[in-house]
């Protein structure tokens, strides 16, 4: 059975190991280390050690030790709870509510700053707005979303984003009798 799946993009590279318990997974994701490494060698590429993080994932709460030492270079790798891949932020749970509560904060700090400069009277027009949102915000916030949209259906996620969606209230709000004045004359 194979139980170590590899996935690169670009220089960016993510290996997720399957095991019965968190030794066996230290011990195939150790010797997947020094295949991958042998092969890189081979290639003349170097991973850099210091970039490199290991972190268990499991949504199981079990009473064995959680620490696990991997090696890469013969150097043990730097245990997290979270990291970034690929612009999306995993945790060990694979809940991501970081990534969520990110996205929804980077959202609300460029919504802020557009209405800071569009008003109803004066300032930057409807339409720039909208390329705007379609352009920026709406690809910040559905970024990676077939990885992590199902975690929305908890409640703490989208209670991490009410506040952010009342700002896209008053986005609205501000926004759309403008349209609707156009559209009148």
């Amino acid at each position: 059975m194979d139980r170590t799946k590899v996935v690169a993009y670009a220089d960016d590279l993510i290996m997720a190991t399957r095991g019965d318990s968190i030794r066996a997974v230290e011990n195939y994701t150790n010797v997947a280390l020094i295949k991958i490494n042998g092969w890189a060698k081979n290639n003349k590429i170097k991973f850099n050690d210091t970039k490199s993080k290991v972190m268990l994932v499991s949504r199981r709460n079990r009473k064995e030790n959680k620490n696990i030492t991997v090696y890469l270079n013969k150097k043990p790798l730097e245990q997290v709870t979270q990291m970034k891949y690929l612009g999306i932020i995993l945790d060990h749970k694979f809940r991501f509510h970081k990534h969520i509560t990110y996205a929804a904060e980077k959202c609300a700090k460029l919504i802020h700053s557009l209405s800071k400069a569009a008003k109803l009277t004066w300032g930057i027009k409807h339409e720039a707005i909208a390329t705007i949102y379609k352009g920026a915000i709406l690809p910040l916030l559905t970024y990676g979303a077939p990885v992590w949209i199902e975690e929305m259906n908890f409640e703490h996620n989208r209670n991490t984003s009410a506040c952010k969606v009342s700002l896209t209230s008053e986005w609205q709000r501000r926004f759309e009798p403008r349209q609707a004045r156009r559209s009148a004359c």
